[in-house]
């Protein structure tokens, strides 16, 4: 009899523990959010350093303050929800880097863009962002970035940096000397692990996006009244851009292409593919191309649109003019109310003198005409994967 009394106890016992672990478990309690930890714990004094082995991760109902410089150093992680908006009110002391080995997971959506902005609303009001990584480029085996001195270039063509997905940069950049300048996104040597989609980069005082060599592939590119060049690229990248939208309205080119100003034959050569890009700019004032291609730079281009620009495509340098000279690398392009489709000149093969050489015929195959190109993908109009989250 007492055993069967022991039975029914540790039934009942155990009936009422089964029910009572259903019952903490069945979706009805509020997940616990992680609690802010290093520099995310003051959202009004955004600045300092995401550490080796730290992982940040914001709050997108709160906004970030960005009054100093953010340093993503290797081996940290800071990760950005959909719809964090961050206020950049320390001026061009304010920027983010992603250092070597660190990484940023900005996972914005259409719908919920990540914002990086100013208040003030004025063209060079902070630094911008910055990512550094281990890919190759051919300033040397390693370089210091432009801004905040950190260390890019490597050997690691799949470095991965992280992602930014569905993101707005705006009123960034700001030029110091001529050898010092903040772009909306600096990318230094990032390789192609990382994913970089659906950007924005608007009302910039500088480039809207520059390349420093690297391996990163990009997509769905929005760069709009960016005040020097829109698209730029120099020190060897190598990677794809696959749908860019850019439009001038005070600014210079749509594209500036380099290799190496001090050696043009430099290894490894910038040689990326552009596909289905537009750009709109500009025949007043005094840098109005809408591709300058130069300093030995290669590359591949196809369904490209150029509009309202007084030279379409410029070729500057010996090594880049032999290269796309009768070559066939431009194909799918439609001019648009452009005064001068091409132009050629060469000269200065080591990099070491001025502009001075003959002008040069450009080969009637040196790029292919076509009245149907669509560009961007909606020829000089807003194609429609730009709607809604690129703030144009």
């Amino acid at each position: 009899m007492k055993k069967n009394q022991f039975k029914v106890l540790a039934a009942a016992l155990f009936i009422s523990s089964a029910f009572t672990i259903q019952s903490c478990n069945n979706g009805d309690d509020p997940i616990p959010q992680p609690t802010p930890i290093g520099i995310a714990n003051n959202p009004n004094d955004f600045k300092g350093e995401v550490k080796s082995g730290e992982t940040v991760t914001l709050d997108a109902t709160k906004v970030y303050k960005l009054t100093g410089a953010v340093a993503v150093r290797n081996g940290g992680k800071l990760v950005i929800p959909a719809g964090t908006r961050f206020e950049a009110t320390g001026g061009t002391s304010s920027y983010i880097t992603i250092e070597q080995g660190g990484q940023i997971f900005a996972n914005g959506t259409a719908s919920s863009p990540i914002v990086f902005t100013s208040p003030t609303a004025t063209p060079g009001s902070w630094g911008g962002l910055v990512i550094c990584g281990k890919a190759p480029m051919n300033k040397g085996v390693t370089a210091t970035a432009e801004v905040g001195n950190a260390q890019y270039g490597g050997t690691d063509a799949n470095d991965n940096s992280g992602i930014l997905k569905h993101v707005r940069i705006e009123y960034a950049g700001a030029i110091y000397t001529a050898d010092k300048e903040f772009n909306g996104l600096s990318l230094f040597a990032v390789g192609k692990g990382t994913t970089i989609d659906y950007v924005s980069m608007i009302n910039g005082s500088d480039d809207g996006i520059e390349f420093f060599g690297g391996t990163v592939n990009v997509s769905n590119i929005v760069s709009v009244n960016n005040e020097d060049d829109a698209f730029d690229w120099t020190e060897g990248w190598n990677g794809t851009a696959t749908n860019i939208y850019a439009k001038r309205i005070n600014g210079n080119r749509g594209i500036e292409a380099d290799n190496n100003s001090n050696d043009h034959n430099a290894s490894p050569r910038s040689n990326p593919t552009i596909k289905n890009a537009t750009f709109i700019g500009a025949t007043t004032g005094t840098e109005t191309d809408g591709m300058k291609l130069r300093v030995g730079t290669y590359g591949m281009m196809d369904n490209i649109v150029l509009s309202g620009w007084k030279t379409g495509i410029n070729f500057e340098n010996d090594a880049t003019v032999t290269y796309f000279n009768g070559g066939g690398k431009i194909t799918n392009v439609k001019f648009d109310n452009v005064t001068t489709e091409s132009s050629a000149k060469g000269n200065d093969p080591d990099g070491s003198g001025p502009l001075s050489g003959p002008t040069i015929p450009v080969l009637t195959n040196t790029y292919t005409v076509s009245a149907s190109a669509t560009g961007a993908g909606n020829g000089t109009a807003t194609p429609t994967w730009a709607t809604g989250w690129a703030g144009i």
